[in-house]
This record gives C-alpha cells, sequence and structure tokens, in this order.
C-alpha cells in the first residue's frame, strides 16, 4: 500500500507536468485545428532560458522567493514572446494553406528551436541548481513528499483552475471560445481574430515554460532534445482528455501521469512508453473523441 500511495504522488506529480504542456497544444487546436509539435521544444528551450536567468542574475549560490518568483516570470515572458514569434512566421502565413503544411512548419519549427537550443547550450546535459526550492521532506505514513512535489501540485492546480475561469468567466475566454467556434462568425461580431490568436500562444507557452521549469527542478538534468519525449506525452494526454477542450487536457494529463507511474512502479520504466500508447490506442477505439471530447459537426 505504501508504493501504491507513493506511486500516485509521483504520478499526480508527473501528470500536473503533462497536464500544463497539454493545455498549449488542446488550446492551439481548439482555435486553430491546429498541432503545434513545436510546443515541447518550447518547454525544453524554457528550462534553458530559466537556467541562464538564474545564473546570471542571481548566481547559482542565491535563493529566495524574489528569485525563484523571477525567474519564473522572466522566463514565461521571454518563452511567450518566442510563442508569438512562432505564429507570426511560422503559422500564420499558412494559415489558409492546406492543413498538411502547417504541420510541417510546426515540424520545421520544433527542430529550428531544439538545434538552436544545441548550439547555443551544447549537447551536454546541464544540471538545476539543487537550492532552487528548499530541500525539505515530509514522511507521512511511509510516503516521502518532497517541497518540490508540493510546489509542482500547488502551482499547477492553481494555473488550471485560473484558465479555467478566465476561459469561462471573462470578455477574453469568452472571445476565445467564440473564435474556436467559427472564425468568421467571431470577425463579423468586431472580434479581432489575430489578437486571439495571439493570446492563446502567450498563454501556452507560458504554461510551458512552467513545466519546463518545473522539469528542470523536478528531475535536475535537462538536454536540449528533452521537448520531443515531454511533447508527445503531453500530445497523447490531450488526445486522451480530448483535443481541443481544456478540462480534457487536464484530466487526460493527471490520468496518463498517474498510469505512467503505475507501470513503473510495477511493471518497468522501459515498458511505460509502450503501454502509454497501448493505452491511447484503447482509448481512441472505445471513445474516438477522448474522454470528455464532443462529436461536432463538420461545417460543409
Amino acid at each position: 500500500m505504501d508504493i501504491f500511495l507513493q506511486q500516485m504522488v509521483n504520478g499526480l506529480t508527473i501528470g500536473s507536468l503533462y497536464a500544463l504542456v497539454a493545455l498549449g497544444y488542446t488550446m492551439v487546436y481548439g482555435v486553430m485545428r491546429l498541432i503545434n509539435f513545436a510546443h515541447g521544444d518550447l518547454v525544453a528551450f524554457s528550462a534553458f532560458i530559466g537556467l541562464s536567468v538564474y545564473a546570471q542574475i542571481f548566481g547559482e549560490s542565491i535563493t529566495s522567493l524574489v528569485a525563484v518568483i523571477t525567474v519564473f516570470v522572466f522566463t514565461a515572458a521571454i518563452v511567450a514572446f518566442v510563442g508569438v514569434l512562432l505564429e507570426r512566421l511560422a503559422y500564420r502565413p499558412l494559415r489558409t494553406a492546406p492543413r498538411l503544411s502547417a504541420v510541417v512548419s510546426a515540424l520545421g519549427a520544433g527542430l529550428v528551436i531544439q538545434n538552436s537550443v544545441m548550439l547555443i547550450w551544447g549537447p551536454n546535459m546541464k544540471i538545476f541548481p539543487s537550492n532552487l526550492f528548499p530541500s525539505t521532506i515530509w514522511e507521512i505514513g511511509g510516503i516521502v513528499i518532497t517541497f518540490t512535489q508540493v510546489m509542482i501540485l500547488g502551482v499547477s492546480s492553481l494555473l488550471m483552475v485560473g484558465l479555467y475561469f478566465f476561459i469561462h468567466q471573462t470578455k477574453i475566454g469568452t472571445a476565445i471560445r467564440a473564435v474556436a467556434i467559427d472564425q468568421d462568425a467571431a470577425k463579423l461580431m468586431g472580434i479581432n481574430v489575430n489578437r486571439i490568436i495571439m493570446i492563446i500562444f502567450i498563454i501556452g507557452s507560458a504554461l510551458g515554460a512552467v513545466a519546463g521549469l518545473f522539469i528542470g527542478t523536478y528531475y535536475r538534468g535537462i538536454t536540449f532534445d528533452m521537448g520531443w519525449m515531454y511533447g508527445l506525452n503531453a500530445f497523447v494526454a490531450a488526445i486522451m482528455g480530448g483535443i481541443g477542450n481544456i478540462p480534457g487536457a487536464m484530466l487526460g494529463g493527471l490520468l496518463l501521469g498517474l498510469f505512467n507511474a503505475m507501470i513503473t512502479g510495477y511493471i518497468s520504466t522501459q515498458w511505460a512508453e509502450t503501454f502509454t500508447f497501448v493505452l491511447l490506442i484503447g482509448i481512441l477505439v472505445l471513445r474516438p473523441t477522448g474522454i470528455l471530447g464532443e462529436t461536432v459537426a463538420e461545417k460543409v
């Protein structure tokens, strides 16, 4: 039972990271019907940016609440700016082109970001400082919970709840939902579609930046190509929950994290990815739209 509960905690922690990244995929798809395959590489990029910001501004021996907040805010702002550039240069010129063109552009943009990270920071693994968060550990009935896990779960939950209310309780959120339903009708109602798309890239990229920093602080080691695997798992989570559905992305991320933790704890780490895609295939066979996805009529 202790092992099961420990894996539950680990799975919720990893699932929170998947959920944050999956939200970037699902928001872009919900509005643009585009899979932003470069999103995972933005997550990796954010980890390196955060490490550099921390080292350059505060030095590796200084840690405080102000330092942590500054690193997260600066990193989210930089990655959000890169996300806007990505949309402006790689996606907007192809908005009326066939979908395959946009997919190829997304894959190309991801390779550009990945190789840029390799050229700037090198191909070797970089190590996050261990003192960014306190090394406090709580042991409750045989279950070990670290301060970093509490931060990941707490901040991720706040961001996910905040995003949900932002989408459903604000004017900008209403505009986002309107553009997701019908861009032409939204234009007729006076909504600036380009501005809305820019906003979703800002939000999605910023959430991915937070996830990238948490990945660095949780696992310590970061590599230039790690974005592909985290992005792929988050993409699977978004499909599981229902691509284009924000609560679905959250649920899919948490469920995938729990599933991976259980496979890792009871079977083998090497089999975790295999079972992930077996789970995905099973869900798509039983419910092609995902757990919370809805069948939408195609306009003709």
